[in-house]
């Protein structure tokens, strides 16, 4: 078990990069793995989510090598190159990696079992596994299927049209990769907008996907071709740094080579609204994925009412958002986030009981907060429940708290962000 212990801080100053973004580097190895030809992966994640995906690829045959530059050179073979696995495919706590991989196995020629660590396995499956059936898919699990570990059985499938009522990527996505190798055409309709990069590497790799807002399609018409990939940073590990710039005082903090995908970094929005000073430059395209430099200088915050279609583009982001809203001027208001409760923890309850520890204005609702912002947190012992944005959202928030913050099981982090604290730590110096 590993504590952190921080302190309050002032001027953190600097320009750093985060690691590559982890849902682009799931969707990378997965694409790769399925197109034909070699690929080049560069600033690929190595937290241990991304591992898991790459581990179970691995069990399935696929052949990868890590040169000393950390870039993966994998040769793609699709579904036909894959082999039976020997063993369980574990997805230790990456809901990413059971969830898209359920999909690529439904239309395989392969039996497999799914599982993953314990916090994983109580995790609802249900949203994915009862669309994959509708498409003719074989998959047995825990509690009717709705629970891991879960058996797949590879078979024919035919193309439908989906329509989820609470948006989410790792849904779609499964649904695209089915209808990638189903018969016909197979469409994802969403209320708002999830997170597109899976079909925008779809794009990128050639396949037949049409996408807007809220809507997908895609036939198997045509297959994917290697491509050499460069993932930019991670938006949800740089939104960490854009809050402690928010509020360590006097701090400006620049993060290079971001993502800034429009369904995904919807926090930017929010903190303008609250009177961040944001400034988003040097704006181009990498491997159909939109990049920029982000920097954030400290300033005064104030309460917002969030909530609607803009809960799919933070849904990651809203731990760290509650550190921004209990230290701004009046209340926030965080609504339709009731997908929180389902996450590596209770996101909701997590972050209420353990920001509550060290002094802010912060009450649970079923579907997200209200947070009534004070001056200062105060220093206390607080819990990340093994979850790696409880952990680090609670760092950021002993940055502008008076004495010492200790936070335990901060070996989570690992799961999106090893070397965060090293990080944080050079913008102290």
């Amino acid at each position: 078990m590993m504590e952190a212990t921080l302190t309050s801080a002032k001027n953190l100053k600097g320009v750093i990069t985060v690691p590559g973004d982890k849902s682009i580097s799931h969707r990378s190895l997965i694409l790769a793995s399925l197109a034909h030809g070699r690929s080049r992966i560069a600033n690929f994640s190595f937290s241990k989510d991304c591992l898991s995906t790459m581990n179970c690829l691995r069990s399935l045959g696929v052949e990868m090598e890590i040169d000393a530059d950390k870039v993966i050179h994998l040769v793609g073979k699709g579904l036909e190159g894959f082999r039976e696995p020997s063993d369980i495919l574990d997805c230790g706590n990456s809901g990413t990696t059971m969830r898209m991989m359920l999909g690529v196995l439904a239309r395989s020629h392969l039996f497999a079992v799914l599982s993953g660590d314990r916090f994983l396995n109580r995790r609802p499956m249900g949203r994915v596994v009862e669309p994959l059936k509708k498409m003719g898919a074989h998959i047995w699990g825990r509690e009717g299927g709705t629970k891991a570990p879960l058996a797949v059985k590879g078979t024919r499938l035919r193309g439908c049209d989906h329509r989820i009522e609470i948006p989410s990527a790792q849904v779609k996505s499964a649904l695209l990769l089915a209808g990638l190798q189903a018969k016909g055409e197979t469409s994802v309709t969403e209320p708002f907008p999830s997170r597109d990069h899976t079909e925008r590497m779809l794009e990128y790799l050639g396949a037949d996907i049409q996408y807007g807002d809220s809507y997908s399609r895609i036939s198997s018409a045509r297959g994917l071709q290697a491509k050499d990939i460069q993932i930019p940073g991670d938006f949800s590990s740089a939104a960490y740094f854009l809050v402690a710039a928010l509020v360590a005082r006097s701090s400006e903090i620049t993060i290079r080579d971001v993502g800034i995908n429009k369904t995904r970094a919807g926090l930017v929005e929010v903190l303008e609204r609250m009177g961040a000073d944001v400034v988003v430059s040097d704006r181009r395209i990498l491997n159909n994925e939109p990049v920029a430099d982000v920097t954030c200088h400290w300033g005064a915050l104030k309460g917002v009412e969030v909530g609607g279609e803009i809960i799919p583009r933070l849904i990651d982001e809203i731990p760290v958002l509650c550190v921004a809203a209990s230290l701004a001027e009046g209340r926030t208001v965080i609504k339709d986030a009731g997908e929180l409760h389902y996450k590596e923890c209770d996101r909701i309850e997590a972050m209420a009981t353990e920001l509550a520890k060290m002094g802010a204005h912060i009450v649970p609702t079923p579907d997200g907060f209200i947070i009534e912002g004070v001056e200062r947190l105060r220093g206390a012992r607080v819990d990340s429940r093994f979850d790696h944005r409880v952990a680090m959202s609670l760092a950021i928030a002993a940055l502008a708290a008076e004495g010492e913050t200790t936070i335990s099981n901060f070996e989570c982090v690992d799961i999106s962000f090893p070397g965060f604290l090293d990080v944080l730590r050079s913008l102290m110096e």
